[in-house]
């Protein structure tokens, strides 16, 4: 996997802590540098263990499933996909309001719920082989640092109106990557 494809699932997978982010910076009303860099951090972290912890995962359990692991790649990827892309039209949950609490207790629990579909692309990535995870890690907490501090900023300045695009284009670009990985694995495309 290249770095565009990295480049892509790192920005994919960061946004729904930009879309947090962007609740965050509503709530608050503030874009400061401590706050852009507290979910920044947060987020970050969190989107980078997770991958790690997947992928030792799916490597412990590849050779049971290495004649089906191209489609658990393509079925975990398209499934958070459309997760990501049904919520942006869930009427519920966006009428939810983020509220601007930055306690330790809050933002655990927020980089918990952001990155558990990170946790299942890292066991992905260990089945598409061909990775550097080291390389993926810090290339995902890395963009979601940066666009979760941008959120902030987004969210302070302009409220609510690009956090349901967010979450639809990063759904569409997790589904996308699954079925190049299934069509790379399958002989349609090289």
């Amino acid at each position: 996997m290249g770095f565009g494809e990295l480049l892509v699932l790192a920005v994919g997978l960061s946004m729904d802590a930009f879309a947090v982010s962007v609740c965050k910076g509503l709530a608050l009303g503030r874009s400061d540098r401590k706050t852009m860099c507290t979910c920044g951090i947060w987020f970050g972290a969190f989107q980078a263990l997770m991958p790690l912890a997947g992928f030792w995962m799916g490597s412990v359990f590849a050779d049971a499933i290495e004649a089906i692991d191209h489609w658990v790649a393509f079925g975990l990827l398209g499934i958070i996909g459309v997760n990501m892309i049904h919520e942006a039209f869930d009427d519920e949950a966006s009428e939810e309001r983020e509220d601007g609490d930055l306690s330790p207790k809050t933002m655990f629990i927020l980089a918990i719920a952001t990155s558990i579909d990170a946790l299942a692309v890292g066991i992905s990535l260990a089945m598409a082989g061909n990775v550097n995870i080291w390389a993926a890690v810090a290339l995902i907490g890395t963009t979601t640092f940066f666009l979760s501090g941008a959120g902030v900023k987004v969210g302070s300045v302009f409220g609510n109106r690009y956090q349901k695009k967010a979450q639809i284009a990063g759904g569409v670009m997790l589904i996308l990557l699954g079925l190049q990985i299934l069509l790379e694995h399958l002989g349609v495309i090289t």
